[in-house]
This record gives structure tokens, sequence and C-alpha cells, in this order.
């Protein structure tokens, strides 16, 4: 069967009741798709009329009825705010794979009144409660996803012509009582929760949502190797004059047994001075290597420039305090040091492979988002290396 392109779109609603991470975790455990883009949208008037427009379709095979009540929930939810002319935030994801959109729709489910069950991600988190007369008294689908291959090529083009002016970081989508300052801050699902499809990377962004802070920007981001180098450029000076001291005690112990005789205090520390640097770069590559694929002494000019062949997910959090909220639920870098409840306890294995990034600073949070980037529309790139120019 032939690759498909399948989107979900994730509800003002759900974004504002922090259930996106449950949603990933079930669409991506439940599929074994490839999550290939994702990106933040403050649909424009102008994106909401002609979406809502296109819902009501002669190629979607669901009930008409059902047709019209999510063209006039999508008006009603995804318009600007009436009162302050805030944009609301919708989340789209695209996923890639065979029969990836029929496999999306079963992980989605169907609209069905008084569901009782949990199966489907409508089934836990959507609802349509129709009252004695059949008439609609509260409906929440939770997010939207194709009914078929031609609905995912039409909806997907039409969010795709509005992905420069209507999407990125989302500007002013927030309100903050007075003197409540926000601060934006970086996440960065690190690549070993990609390895294999699993719910680790929702079941982190659930953790996050302890913070109260909102997902105004998100990107599935290869990470090229001058990407990393520059990222972690701040680690590597520390890693080349921290690790002096760990260097030499391993030196001399190791010298020590293959030759057979002590070895002086001050010869020990001249070995930390000449072998910590050599280690500290050696440990540099390892993380460059595990972010992006490859170690930079491997690669030429060009390749260090290429995406890398490792996947992360990209997010940037609002906010007051975000930066101490985020750092505070992941925790400290070394997993085994971390407390319980927080995401590098939970899900971290070693000082590198420790999950997750969060910046430690505002100024950090500006300079690692501008490196990763997370504004760039790779969400365009993806849709039209798929289907052709939109």
């Amino acid at each position: 069967m032939s690759q498909q392109l399948a989107y979900v779109i994730i509800t003002p609603y759900s974004l504002y009741k922090s259930r996106t991470g449950g949603i990933l975790a079930r669409l991506i455990t439940r599929t074994g798709l490839d999550l290939v883009a994702a990106r933040m949208f403050g649909p424009s008037v102008e994106l909401v009329k002609e979406y809502s427009a296109a819902i009501v379709s002669a190629d979607d095979p669901q009930d008409r009825r059902i047709q019209e009540l999510l063209r006039d929930y999508i008006v009603q939810n995804f318009s600007p705010d009436p009162k302050t002319q805030r944009r609301r935030r919708v989340m789209v994801l695209l996923f890639q794979g065979e029969d990836a959109v029929r496999k999306t729709r079963a992980v989605v489910g169907h609209i069905i009144a008084n569901r009782r069950g949990g199966e489907t991600i409508r089934d836990t988190y959507g609802d349509l409660m129709l009252d004695e007369h059949d008439q609609v008294r509260y409906f929440e689908p939770a997010v939207l996803a194709a009914p078929n291959v031609k609905e995912a090529e039409s909806k997907l083009k039409l969010w795709t012509r509005y992905s420069n002016t209507d999407a990125g970081i989302l500007d002013n989508t927030i309100g903050y009582g007075p003197g409540e300052k926000p601060q934006h801050t970086l996440v960065l699902i690190k690549p070993d929760n990609f390895r294999f499809p699993t719910g680790r990377p929702g079941n982190m962004i659930d953790f996050f949502s302890r913070t109260g802070l909102y997902i105004v920007g998100i990107k599935v981001h290869r990470m090229s190797v001058a990407e990393a180098i520059e990222f972690y450029a701040p680690v590597r000076e520390v890693l080349q004059t921290k690790l002096t001291d760990v260097v030499a005690a391993r030196a001399k112990a190791a010298l020590e047994k293959e030759m057979g005789f002590a070895i002086p205090l001050a010869e020990e520390k001249r070995l930390g001075q000449l072998l910590g640097p050599i280690y500290g770069d050696h440990q540099f590559e390892n993380i460059v290597k595990f972010m992006s694929g490859r170690t930079p002494s491997e690669c030429d000019e060009a390749a260090k420039k290429a995406p890398g062949t490792e996947k992360c997910i990209a997010l940037v959090y609002e906010g007051p305090e975000a930066v101490r909220k985020i750092r505070d639920v992941l925790g400290p870098t070394d997993p085994s040091k971390a407390p319980p409840g927080s995401i590098r306890r939970e899900f971290g294995q070693t000082i590198m492979v420790n999950a997750a990034h969060a910046s430690d600073s505002e100024e950090n949070a500006a300079r690692e988002i501008g490196i990763v980037n997370v504004a760039q529309n790779h969400f365009r790139k993806v849709v039209e290396d798929f289907y052709g120019k939109v």
C-alpha cells in the first residue's frame, strides 16, 4: 500500500484543557505512523471561513448533520475571540505512512451521541450530548481528522496556504492578569523517545502540563550537526574544564594499575590538565551525535549543515515564570538525582540520555529557539514535498 499523509487538528478546547499529551501518545502508539510535522496555528477569520465552508462536503461519508455540527463548531470555536480579538490556539499534527488516513481516523474515532466508552480519542476527550428532543446540548469533538484520502489532501492544502500568515510561534493568544509577565522557554523532547513508536513524547507533554503553561510553538525537528554544535556550545566549555579532576583520577587509577607504581598528586593534576580538554571534546562529540546522528569529525561543511538523522520535538511554552516551572518538572540533568515525579526520574537513563532539554534562562531560551528555528514553516515543506506546490 502506498504512503499517505494524514492530519489531526487538536481543538482550542483540548489544548486549553491540557489534553495534548494524551492525544499525541495515543496517535503515536496506536497508529505506528511517523510524526513528520507539527505547527501551531492562530486561525484568522479568513482561514476559519474557508475551512468551515469546506467541512460540509459530498466527499465526506459522515452524516450531513454531523458535518453541519462540525462546521458550526469551527466557526464558533476557531474564530478569534469576539471580545478580545485574540486568536485561538490550534495544533495541527502530520503523520505519514502506509494507510495513514484510515489508521489515524480509527484512533480518532467517530462522533456518536451520548457515548460511554473510552476506546478512541473522541470516546475519552470528546462529547456529543443530546436532550430528550434530540437537540444538541453540548458538543466537543476534541480533534478533527480526515475521513478519507481525498478529504485529507484538500484540507491539508487549505491549511498549508495559511501556514505562513496564521501560524508559527503564536503571539497574544493568552490573556494575563495585571502584573503578570509571561516568559517563553524551549523544551526539546530528545531523540531517544523516537527510536520506536512509544507514548513517551505525549506522556512528557502531560507532565509539563502541570506547570499551567501554554504551548505556543511546536516543530518536529531533525537537528543538524552545525545546529547541535551551536546549541550545546556552552556545554562544551563546561566539559573541557569541569571534568578535569574526574579524568585525572581515572587516568591515575588506570596508569597505576597498568604500570605498577604510584603517581604523585602533582602529576595527577597534570594528567587532568592534559587529558581533561580531550575527554571533554570526546564527550561533546557524543552529545552532538546523540542529537543529530553524526559526529562533527566525520562531516564536511555541507554534511554539517544537512538535517540530521535523529528526530526531536521542539516546544515553546509561554507563561509567568515559564523557565523555572518547566525546569522544576523536568528535574536535574542526572536522572539518578532527579526527584520522584519529575520527567528525568521517570523517563531518563543517563546524564546524556535524559529524556528532554529545557532552557535555563530567558536569554538562553531566545538563543535556543532561534537555533532550532521553531517558527520555521517545516509544515509547508512536508505537505509540498508530498503533494507538490500548494
